[in-house]
């Protein structure tokens, strides 16, 4: 009887980036720095509003959240996509690829969410600043932290659990610079029909149910912010939504790309350009985005300095 638990391939080789050799050097750079820039960025968000007593607030108990994740699911890719530039191959056994594309899901997934909290905490900040506090109590910061984390891990289980069940006994070249879904279930030798509607199904649920509810909230911020009588207030107000709006727009925007068509019709080389915006590009930006532009970032940045040279 054919055991359909264990694949016949025990390691699979990841194609990367790119094959042309004059770039390796130039891409391991890049992403080099793009990927110490965003482990700095992220874990120097998650200390300083750890150590500010003034930032404890909603936003940034969010914000840190967000770090955390953006710092996790860039170190999920980049260093063992930073191998593919220096190596002839880059090999990685099943175990490590399936524990690659499990954890890869789960931050990916908690990224939308995470956003989506986020921009429901302005929400009530803007439209309805006297219960605010209310509103983001600390229990309710914890219930949508955790229900975020939920909803991630019961994707990611859902995703990896039936991917689990396949065959790959064909060619084990990954033609991908990570363990992704579709470039994964191009090498089984199974039946992926299920699999390839649950992407569709499940990405389709976790990309447009943060994106409709970010959408909902940043018309009920705009609708708030035209109706304020100063003018500089309103510019900045903007600036800061635009801005908000742009990382996300990025982010949901080259998902979408990625897994909202079938396989057959996407070229895997424009998904794997598509995909360097979700697992690099955003989470490097993001601390720039949402802190670097923040008074209360910048105030608790001098003051953290004053006391480390005091």
């Amino acid at each position: 009887m054919e055991d359909r638990n264990h694949s016949s391939v025990t390691e699979f080789i990841l194609a990367g980036l790119t094959k042309q050799p004059e770039l390796q050097l130039p891409l391991f750079l890049l992403f080099l720095g793009i990927y110490v820039v965003t482990v700095v960025g992220n874990l120097g968000m998650i200390t300083l509003i750890g150590l500010s007593s003034h930032l404890h607030t909603p936003m940034y108990y969010f914000l840190s959240n967000l770090s955390f994740i953006d710092l996790c699911h860039s170190t999920v890719i980049t260093p063992k996509m930073l191998v593919n530039f220096v190596t002839e191959k880059n090999i990685i056994s099943y175990s490590e690829c399936m524990t690659q594309l499990y954890f890869f899901i789960v931050f990916i997934i908690a990224e939308g969410y995470m956003l989506a909290a986020m921009a429901y905490d302005r929400y009530a900040a803007i439209c309805n600043p006297l219960l605010y506090n209310v509103t983001m109590s600390y229990h309710r910061c914890f219930q949508l932290t955790v229900g975020v984390y939920i909803l991630a891990i019961i994707g990611s289980t859902v995703h990896t659990g039936f991917m689990l069940r396949l065959l790959f006994c064909n060619t084990n070249v990954v033609n991908h610079y990570f363990c992704d879904l579709f470039p994964l279930l191009e090498l089984s030798c199974s039946s992926i029909y299920i699999n390839q509607l649950l992407v569709i199904l499940l990405s389709a649920f976790n990309i447009l149910t943060p994106s409709l509810t970010i959408l909902a909230s940043y018309v009920f911020i705009l609708s708030s912010i035209l109706q304020i009588h100063s003018t500089e207030g309103q510019v900045q107000s903007l600036q800061h939504l635009q801005f908000h709006i742009s990382a996300f727009a990025v982010f949901s925007g080259s998902a979408a790309f990625m897994y909202l068509q079938p396989s057959s019709v996407s070229s895997m080389d424009q998904g794997k350009v598509s995909s360097v915006f979700y697992t690099c590009i955003v989470p490097m930006l993001n601390p720039l985005i949402y802190s670097l532009r923040n008074r209360d970032v910048k105030f608790a940045l001098k003051k953290l300095w004053t006391v480390q040279n005091v």
